[in-house]
């Protein structure tokens, strides 16, 4: 019993840290992915104007500060609290992937992909826009959906390259 609990508690704790390092690592897939798609196809007029305006992460962080600190926050604020709420969220998906796979091996289906594929569909299909934080699915063009998801799959690989790997190192496999 007390191999297993401790089994559980580093799984999920990689899986944190997994989670974390995921979310910089799809970020940075995600800048690459828009640097080549600019290069290939510059963006079309309806694309260029739904520019404007926060994204989900920083739409989050205003409303957390407004509702628990009664605080606007500025441009410079949220700059940082937009990345902040992403790594947080990356980390505690992360927590949630280790402990679910701790326990059973359906949790690291393709090496991580699965989870990635659900996160992507829970919480960027679904969450955002049950939270009122985007439009609906038909307003986000077919090749942004695209790159969502293989976003989240490089997040759910990664994740669970990185648990492994802090797995191995802890002795904890």
């Amino acid at each position: 019993m007390r191999r297993r609990t401790r089994k559980k508690v580093w799984s999920t704790v990689a899986g944190a840290a997994g989670g974390l390092a995921a979310a910089f690592v799809m970020n940075q897939f995600q800048a690459v992915w828009a640097k080549a798609e600019k290069k290939l196809s510059p963006p079309s007029p309806e694309e260029s104007s739904n520019k404007g305006g926060d994204d989900a992460t920083v739409r989050t962080a205003a409303g957390i500060s407004k509702t628990i600190f009664k605080h606007e926050l500025s441009a410079r604020e949220k700059k940082w609290a937009g990345p902040a709420v992403h790594y947080a969220f990356g980390g505690l998906a992360g927590a949630l992937y280790g402990a679910m796979a701790s326990t059973t091996s359906a949790a690291m289906a393709g090496g991580g992909i699965g989870y990635g594929s659900a996160v992507w569909l829970l919480a960027d299909e679904i969450g955002v826009r049950a939270a009122g934080l985007s439009g609906p699915p038909t307003e986000t063009p077919p090749k942004k959906h695209l790159q969502a998801w293989v976003s989240h799959l490089v997040y759910g690989l990664v994740t669970e390259g990185t648990r492994r790997v802090i797995l191995k190192a802890a002795g904890a496999r």
